[in-house]
């Protein structure tokens, strides 16, 4: 895709005309381009009402939970309607076995650097362990940190019914919630490890009435994981709001999952994600390449060069021997961002 400017002129037919002749307007496009020169529509920003709108249609919405500004913009993109600066950066990006080890600061600062990466998409913050527990004073103070300070659309709570006054206390101080139902992996540690729920009956009810309660409470959006395709399918019956799920089938209007998972970049993904590409292994080879290359002094890129008396330069250094292209080759080669 290009933003190339585009000139296209269209006739315009008067009312009377004198001649008989049309008379031409002359229209510039500055909207992006595809590969074969088609004008693509650049898509509003997605909002709540963006994706009620889709489920009253039967679209389904694209969830992705990922970790930084660039690989957003990306996402962005490819057109991703909601992300996640989820919990799980505790293990994919810090290197902990565990989700409960996000810590709030961190998370606050890569919710905002989502957002930063993809303006136009629908960025929710996951609340990391104990940052809504101990108090409602304290889970409204942190709540509101993501909103103002990580710039959120939404807060993800992992709740049952019993956060019901919590979230009615959120909704009515203006913090829009999405409850994260089923599988809790915050309380992992209660039940001794990853464990699918409501795979009896009696569980399938429970979460239920825990999701009825909590869009009652005014959770603007359910998650659903890690429970079988019959459970969503009796929440979605159940409930008004968008429902989003992650291994709880294909009942659901929207899907998440961890972009690593998605890219090949896990070694043990859990059983729902299916990968797209095999990004790992591809980063591994570019690593192997780069070490042949600097093991062979051929690194590549554009040079810096002496500067003579004068002012200029000695030498080219927008090419040469050391081949490729940069940014330096339009100006500022002083500079080392020009030349990134």
């Amino acid at each position: 895709m290009r933003f190339d400017a585009s000139v296209r002129v269209y006739p315009v037919w008067a009312s009377k005309p004198r001649c008989g002749r049309p008379i031409y307007t002359l229209c510039v496009s500055l909207s992006p381009q595809d590969g074969n020169g088609a004008e693509v529509r650049l898509r509003e920003a997605v909002t709540l009402k963006t994706l009620r709108r889709m489920v009253s249609r039967g679209e389904k919405f694209a969830c992705l939970a990922a970790y930084d500004a660039t690989t957003a913009r990306w996402l962005e993109r490819g057109g991703v309607h909601v992300l996640l600066s989820g919990d799980s950066a505790a293990q994919v990006v810090l290197g902990h076995d565990r989700t409960i080890d996000a810590p709030i600061d961190f998370l606050v600062q890569i919710t905002a650097a989502i957002k930063r990466g993809a303006p136009k998409t629908l960025v929710m913050a996951d609340m990391p362990f104990m940052s809504y527990h101990a108090s409602v004073e304290s889970a409204m103070l942190n709540a509101g940190r993501f909103m103002q300070e990580g710039l959120a659309d939404v807060v993800k709570l992992e709740a049952d019914a019993t956060f019901a006054p919590l979230i009615d206390r959120m909704t009515r101080a203006g913090i829009p919630v999405c409850a994260h139902v089923g599988f809790r992996p915050q309380t992992t540690a209660v039940l001794g490890g990853p464990t699918a729920q409501g795979r009896t009956k009696e569980a399938m009810e429970t979460l239920v009435d825990d999701a009825v309660a909590l869009e009652a409470a005014g959770a603007v959006l359910l998650l659903v994981e890690a429970v079988p395709a019959e459970v969503t399918r009796r929440i979605v019956e159940a409930t008004s709001v968008p429902v989003i799920g992650i291994g709880a089938g294909t009942d659901c209007h929207g899907q998440i999952l961890v972009v690593h998972d998605l890219l090949g970049l896990t070694d043990h993904p859990p059983r729902f994600a299916e990968a797209v590409e095999t990004l790992g292994e591809r980063i591994k080879a570019a690593g192997a390449e780069w070490a042949e290359r600097v093991r062979t002094d051929r690194i590549g890129g554009s040079r810096y060069t002496m500067r003579d008396q004068s002012g200029g330069s000695s030498g080219d250094a927008t090419g040469g021997a050391s081949g490729g292209t940069s940014r330096a080759n339009t100006g500022g080669a002083d500079s080392p961002e020009e030349s990134r």
